[in-house]
């Protein structure tokens, strides 16, 4: 989803309002990744004293299976990012977005910035028990004999 700034990049004050959804259809081939509802991003772009910047939000749930116990899960998430839009740049810096032929591709960036922003342990809940090591049932629904001597 290909977005046009060249008026936000051409007139100072000019603000784009951004509201999509990135279809489940468009996010299927993200391994590891199960989502159970589409991206919504909402925001603006905005050119304030000649400075572009980008602020949006995504909202999404993912289907997820818990690290500890394997049961499976599903988990709303709420991410807010900004970056800074420039034209071109002279050499590589990450801090800045390059708007090729002054447009972004915002499926793209906002994709990749809430796989960065997601934890790494999944987790049913901050408590969860787990499995136990010798028999493997889940420490949450019931309680087992193996280590109580």
């Amino acid at each position: 989803m290909v977005i046009n700034l060249r008026k936000v990049f051409n007139v100072p004050g000019e603000i784009l309002p951004i509201d999509v959804s990135v279809a489940l259809a468009d996010i299927t081939d993200i391994h590891g990744y199960d989502f159970a509802s589409p991206v919504v991003i909402r925001g603006q772009a905005f050119n304030r004293a000649g400075i572009v910047k980008l602020k949006f939000t995504t909202e999404f749930t993912l289907k997820l299976i818990c690290d500890r116990c394997l049961e499976e899960f599903e988990r709303s998430y709420v991410y807010d990012f900004e970056h800074v839009v420039v034209k071109s740049l002279a050499s590589d810096n990450d801090e800045y977005i390059v708007a090729d032929n002054e447009s972004i591709d915002l499926k793209e960036i906002a994709i990749s910035d809430l796989l960065l922003q997601l934890p790494s342990k999944i987790l049913c809940n901050e408590d969860c028990k787990g499995l136990c090591t010798a028999c493997g049932c889940n420490l949450n629904e019931s309680q087992c004999d193996c280590f109580s001597s």
